[in-house]
């Protein structure tokens, strides 16, 4: 594709009408060397711009907002000092006024005619950078054609959201340095956005057209103050079809049928049970869908959202494509522990989704680490300082279901199940057969609300009978359940959810010890 919009087109297409501020002072710097000052000159005029970025605030969606958008126009967006000044000085006056940062890079990278000075100045950048995410303002990035060397290394890639222009190339090595190297192309798809994409490195390919959409859902999510609310009633006390509570360890499950543990290991295999995906979009107010390992034929599904009025973080397991089951993979995991990153330096909930015939198995697997990825998920999600709730949507078979489970609640679908391995592969050990799959699925405990009545799963959402045949219901009384929960847990300071949390974990599995 070719060069992006320039930084005022892109910025007149994303604010609100009228909204726009300019925060740039005049560049009062001239370089000694002639040939230097006659680039600037040219540049100048061409673009109308004194410098390769221009900065300022506007209105998006009526949320105000710190723009720093590149011009490649002006000596290819490169970084000089007095660029990297206007940068640093418009991340820290965001900071201070606790202003969100939409950055909009397209550079070369680091400006050839400073050196070493423009060089280092990424440094100035990134300091600044680091500290408005420290203070936990959202700070965005729009990385368009192209975006490479320093800036990508950078500001550019530091985003708590990183999104791109389609087909850009973005990269740290130039193309034609490449080829000078090595004495060969490098290969287009590498340093493509959709193959980062692809890989976990960015988290949405969108188009300029739809920027403006995806910025306004993202920034109503993060700058969202979550309700305080009081004590509140436990969802489901008066209605027939709420959700059954357990209380600890070795209480009840409650009442709503409890399905026999084979058919309803059966109904979770039904195509067209409502996952993942069709959750988010039946009880989010807000949503905005990130991309995956594997795009949408992949096993995991990201989302910023807005569950009951409460801004969090997903991460769920989309077990089926068609009658196609999607093994999780190492870079799905990888992805889990990022998103996890993300939650805990924003301060938002996680919400897990389980619903997987297991983790991959194969060669590749292997070799990608995946065992070791489930255990780096594991540390990630128990040590998390902010809220974390499991729900236990349909399959949680192996590993793959353990790397997402550990959190403050568990929540459970009335068909749900947890268990070592699918039952086939349980009656494969046990009885050197798949014959026996169904007396296993009964005999090991492994429905939702086996798991309830023994203090592993905390609330039991019921299936009338079966989501499948009534996922509108059942996603609103499995949404609400959610928005109890996230409650309960908010009213919990960050000492009392750790201590909570570190005792839970040392008592699973204590009411069914021998």
């Amino acid at each position: 594709m070719g060069v992006s919009l320039t930084a005022r087109q892109l910025v007149e297409l994303l604010v609100d009408p009228g909204s726009h501020l300019d925060w740039d002072e005049p560049a009062d710097t001239e370089p000694a060397d002639a040939e230097y000052r006659a680039s600037l000159a040219r540049a100048r005029r061409r673009t109308g711009l004194d410098e390769a970025v221009l900065t300022g605030t506007g209105r998006i969606g009526g949320q105000t907002v710190v723009l720093i958008a590149s011009e490649f126009g002006f000596l290819g967006g490169s970084i000089g000092v007095a660029t990297a000044e206007r940068i640093t000085r418009a991340v820290e006056r965001a900071t201070a006024e606790r202003l969100p940062v939409v950055a909009l890079p397209v550079s070369g990278g680091t400006r050839m005619q400073e050196g070493s000075a423009a060089f280092l100045c990424m440094l100035r950048i990134t300091a600044a950078v680091q500290a408005h995410r420290a203070a936990g303002i959202p700070y965005l990035t729009y990385l368009r054609n192209p975006t490479m060397g320093g800036v990508f290394a950078s500001w550019g890639t530091l985003g708590q959201l990183v999104f791109a222009e389609p087909g850009a190339r973005l990269g740290f090595l130039g193309p034609r340095v490449y080829e000078e190297l090595r004495g060969v192309e490098l290969p287009a798809d590498v340093q493509r956005a959709e193959t980062l994409a692809d890989r976990g490195l960015v988290d949405a390919v969108v188009a300029p057209e739809e920027l403006r959409e995806v910025l306004r859902r993202s920034l109503a999510v993060l700058t969202r103050v979550a309700p305080a609310g009081g004590p509140g009633e436990p969802l489901g006390s008066d209605e027939p079809d709420g959700p059954a509570r357990p209380g600890r360890p070795g209480g009840s499950a409650g009442s709503g049928e409890r399905p026999d543990a084979w058919e309803a290991v059966r109904r979770t295999r039904r195509p067209d049970r409502p996952g993942t995906r069709e959750l988010l979009r039946r009880t989010a107010e807000e949503l905005v869908l990130l991309d995956v390992p594997g795009g949408r034929d992949g096993a995991l599904v990201r989302a910023l959202a807005v569950l009951e009025g409460r801004p969090v973080l997903v991460v769920g397991q989309q077990r089926q494509a068609g009658d196609r089951e999607r093994p999780f993979t190492a870079a799905d995991l990888r992805a889990v522990r990022r998103t996890a990153g993300l939650a805990e330096q924003l301060g938002m909930p996680l919400v897990t989704v389980v619903d997987t015939a297991g983790a991959e198995l194969s060669a590749q697997a292997e070799l990608d680490g995946i065992a070791v990825e489930i255990a780096h998920c594991l540390t990630t999600l128990l040590s998390l300082r902010t809220p974390v709730l499991s729900v236990l949507l349909g399959q949680g078979s192996g590993g793959g279901a353990l790397a997402l489970l550990p959190a403050d609640r568990v929540l459970a679908a009335g068909n749900a199940w947890l268990a070592p391995l699918p039952p086939e592969g349980a009656s494969a050990i046990v009885h050197r057969d798949g014959a026996h799959a169904a007396e296993l699925a009964r005999a090991q405990g492994i429905g939702a609300y086996d798991l309830a009545a023994v203090g592993l799963v905390d609330v039991v959402v019921p299936e009338l009978p079966d989501a499948a045949e009534e996922p509108a219901a059942f996603c609103e009384r499995l949404g609400r359940a959610v928005g109890v929960a996230l409650g309960e847990l908010s009213r919990l300071s960050a000492a009392e959810r750790s201590a909570a949390r570190a005792l839970r974990h040392r008592r699973l599995g204590d009411a069914i010890a021998p």
